[in-house]
């Protein structure tokens, strides 16, 4: 508590500009505060109210820190008020404390008139400063901030992208049809430093949330490669020493066909002359529209397979090519990113050549980034880390939290959660990690969906989810590189391997859900194998519960993560 109070207090001086010597009033202000606020431990009543039996009043709260004029009188040519500051509140009274800046002191007083907004204004302006040193919301911030040539250069980039593949055409928008709008998105992409320069991109988005559903668009789906697969990928590289290079689709989504007729509004600063009254018949797809990735992996998809690719079973978005000599050419796709691994580096650049001849591509050569991780390799070891600690540090600077302190592990050993989040509920958590050949490929940690009656029932349930995830692994794997095979789950509960080979059903086991049972047939014929492990060798103990830094750091070496 003395901790969470003076967070806020550090808070409130800061936002209110106020000097650190007004600390005592600040933590006064923030214990008013929280004892009129909810909480959960006391069925979301507030202590105020607990421990008077009235309810909180917030009809008097004011902003802590904004300008107050307090009335006076020195006599009739003297000004009425004097220019204060809000500290808090009176306790027992309607008084409020001011900080009077002329004769710094702390003064009470209830005959005040508050300008609130000031502060406000206040605030919004230096948020400004701060959408200013990141990416413009709309396209007026664009052209008046500081970096208005490299943003108006990225639209007429944009803009020319668009012309070229023929996007749409300009006509009268025809009667009874209705216009979907547009907007400018910018994103400004780090560089890696002293390597490359960080990158301004624009995107014209239409605002397909006013499509409808069977008349501007049928299916929408996500276009995205699984995680588990770009690991997995990753491990194959490292593995077999395979060359890994990255390619970006400039334009993806405009080089879907559509198949709906959809008119849309021109595009903010791009407006033809004498024709401020046409709308954009949209030929192709475009960024923001419900059927655009639809439209981009059917185009994809079919340039791929008639170039001798094959689409695996197990993710759509991953596609592998087997040469006469044996190896593998392996591409994965997320949305417009891909990922090209093979042994030889010809057959990287032949991929490459036949892909920029079909679509507007850019090499970005060997990987370095891709979805917020870096990649950095050390071929003479054989090795492959993935890192985001750059990531990281951006959403600790977000939050403004980048100076705080680090902790050893998530959560201390001795904390229990409360029960409005899962222990008397009696719904354990599933958690499972697998590895192949030392690499960190799949992990899970979430609350089982049913109640479990005794330890035993919960590790059998979790022993299920893991033979699930086991068999689409197998699959991948058996796919891209039949050298590679998980086929052996680990469990630390004896009695539960026994109930997964003990066909029988009995009291122990009439309540289990019977869609956990599949996994006695998968085990019965071999395609997994369940072992007992020792728990102090178990690396998913620290996905279930609070460990000790040194279990904690154990399970971490376990499974190849290093901080």
């Amino acid at each position: 508590m003395n901790r969470m109070i003076i967070e806020k207090v550090r808070c409130m001086l800061s936002n209110a500009n106020l000097q650190k010597s007004l600390w005592a009033e600040a933590a006064s202000t923030a214990c008013f505060l929280i004892n009129r606020s909810s909480s959960v431990a006391i069925e979301k009543k507030t202590p105020q109210e607990v421990w008077s039996g009235n309810p909180a009043n917030y009809s008097d709260l004011k902003i802590f820190g904004c300008p107050a004029y307090a009335h006076v009188d020195n006599g009739k040519l003297e000004p009425r008020s004097i220019k204060c500051v809000f500290l808090g509140y009176k306790a027992g009274v309607k008084w409020y404390k001011l900080w009077c800046p002329e004769n710094r002191k702390v003064a009470i007083s209830r005959d005040i008139k508050y300008a609130e907004a000031d502060l406000v204004s206040y605030a919004l302006n230096v948020a400004e400063e701060i959408d200013a040193n990141r990416e413009p919301s709309n396209y007026s911030k664009a052209i008046s901030c500081e970096d208005s040539k490299k943003w108006m250069f990225a639209m007429q980039e944009e803009m020319e992208s668009l012309h070229k593949n023929r996007t749409w055409d300009l006509v009268k928008l025809p009667k009874g049809k209705k216009v979907v709008h547009c907007k400018w998105v910018f994103k400004k992409k780090e560089g890696t430093p002293g390597v490359e320069e960080p990158r301004y991109k624009a995107r014209l988005v239409a605002k397909g949330y006013s499509q409808i559903p069977g008349v501007d668009f049928t299916d929408v789906f996500s276009l995205v490669v699984k995680h588990s697969s770009i690991r997995a990928l990753l491990a194959i590289v490292a593995m077999h020493d395979l060359e890994l290079e990255q390619l970006d689709v400039k334009t993806a989504f405009l080089d879907g066909e559509l198949e709906e007729y959809i008119y849309m509004q021109q595009p903010e600063g791009s407006t033809v002359t004498e024709k401020e009254d046409y709308v954009c018949l949209l030929k192709k797809s475009l960024y923001g529209l419900k059927q655009s990735p639809r439209q981009w992996y059917k185009r994809f998809d079919s340039f791929m397979t008639s170039h001798d690719f094959k689409r695996s079973s197990f993710d759509s978005y991953v596609y592998f090519k087997k040469n006469s000599d044996g190896s593998f050419v392996y591409l994965l796709l997320y949305v417009d990113d891909m990922l090209i691994a093979a042994k030889d580096k010809g057959e990287i650049r032949k991929v490459k050549t036949q892909l920029s001849d079909e679509f507007e591509m850019k090499d970005l050569g060997p990987v370095k980034k891709i979805l917020g991780m870096e990649i950095l390799r050390d071929r003479k070891t054989s090795k492959l880390y993935l890192s985001q600690k750059r990531y990281i540090e951006k959403v600790l600077c977000r939050f403004n939290i980048q100076s705080a302190k680090s902790v050893s592990t998530p959560l201390a050993a001795h904390f229990r959660l409360s029960s409005a989040l899962d222990l008397d509920r009696r719904r354990p958590l599933t958690g499972y990690v697998f590895t192949i050949g030392g690499c960190t490929i799949s992990w899970k940690a979430t609350l089982q969906t049913t109640v479990a009656l005794s330890t035993t029932e919960a590790e059998y349930m979790v022993i299920t989810e893991a033979c699930k995830e086991t068999i689409w692994l197998k699959g991948l794997f058996s796919e891209l590189n039949k050298d590679l095979q998980i086929s052996t789950v680990f469990c630390d509960s004896q009695s539960a391997i026994f109930l997964t080979k003990d066909q029988m059903f009995h009291e122990r086991t009439k309540l289990i859900n019977v869609r956990y049972h599949f996994v006695r047939d998968i085990i019965a014929r071999g395609d997994i194998i369940v072992s007992k492990i020792s728990t102090h060798e178990n690396p998913a103990d620290m996905m279930t519960k609070s460990l000790s830094i040194t279990k904690f750091e154990h399970c971490l070496s376990l499974v190849g993560v290093h901080c």
